[in-house]
């Protein structure tokens, strides 16, 4: 009778201490989630309700005011697909981050390995490396499109002097796009340099000491260490720059409005012109659900693929 009443015993503390756990289970999750409320709700109204309407819009036909009207299914996307112009969009698209990305790290990384030298006055070209982060889209779009100018920009004076006639920059079908990537890499690099120079200067110097103790050359040392060192903040860098130039809006609204011949209407601007020109939410919603496709899906090829050559310390 003793041992019954003990097993019961210890049945109802076994029971009670299961649930006293769960109880404190519970209670951390409730106070993890006071704590993350602010954010979930930030998130919530700015990134996750944004993302559901344009996924519902875009199965739809809108009014002026962006209501829907008539459910269309997947016409929308289908009508994209097969419309010439959204194929150019996508091409040019494609190319302008083909530009970007390589020119705005690779310049980057050289401004940074110059700028990352002990020499005297170092200091004032670090300042002004960086200096295209503190100018808006909109000064340096107005400063790049005065020197694109035909007739008095200087980038044709200076061809000139050595005998080439004048490019139409942004007026050139041929020469659009890689006009306004130029000016988008000036207006990036400022960042791209800095990230990099601060990834430089964590570099443990002892490696640097003890490879100059065993006679390493200087291209050596930046293929060995400097480089592999490098790699987590070449890889932020990567990505975000991948990102960044599929999301390029400003300077093609400035510098060319995605013309000529629709040469520069990248995927952002061809959102613009049907959502706020045009008045046809509902194409608009499907552009930019894939656009946000496809710099998900890359993002993730790159994480997959990418990370695999990243030595971190």
């Amino acid at each position: 009778m003793n041992e019954v009443i003990v097993n019961q015993q210890s049945i109802i503390d076994d029971t009670a201490i299961a649930n006293a756990k769960r109880k404190g289970k519970w209670m951390q999750f409730f106070k993890g989630m006071l704590f993350l409320l602010p954010s979930i709700v930030l998130f919530g109204l700015f990134l996750f309700y944004p993302l559901g309407r344009t996924i519902y819009l875009s199965f739809f036909l809108t009014d002026n005011s962006g209501n829907p009207t008539v459910f269309v299914g997947l016409d929308n996307f289908i009508a994209i697909f097969t419309s010439p112009i959204f194929q150019k969009s996508l091409m040019s698209t494609f190319l302008f981050v083909l530009y970007i990305v390589p020119g705005t790290v690779l310049l980057g990384l050289f401004l940074a390995i110059i700028a990352n030298e002990k020499l005297k006055g170092i200091g004032i070209f670090r300042t002004v490396f960086s200096s295209t982060m503190g100018i808006s889209v909109a000064a340096a779009s107005v400063f790049w499109l005065f020197l694109f100018h035909p007739t008095i920009g200087w980038l044709n004076q200076m061809i000139s002097v050595v005998g080439i006639s004048a490019i139409g920059w942004l007026t050139d079908p041929q020469w659009a796009l890689i006009s306004v990537s130029i000016s988008t890499i000036w207006m990036n690099v400022g960042f791209t340099f800095l990230i990099l120079l601060g990834g430089l200067q964590s570099i443990d110097s002892y490696l640097y000491e003890s490879a100059n103790i065993d006679g390493a050359s200087y291209f050596y040392k930046l293929r060995r260490i400097t480089l592999p060192m490098l790699s987590p903040t070449l890889f932020f860098v990567v990505t975000v720059t991948l990102i960044n130039a599929f999301q390029t809006f400003g300077q093609i609204d400035l510098l060319t409005r995605g013309g000529p011949q629709n040469e520069t209407n990248l995927i952002v601007y061809s959102i613009y012109q049907n959502a706020f020109m045009n008045y046809q939410y509902g194409t608009a919603s499907a552009q930019a659900f894939i656009l946000f496709v496809i710099i998900l899906v890359l993002t993730f090829v790159q994480f997959k693929l990418g990370e695999r050559k990243v030595h971190y310390q």
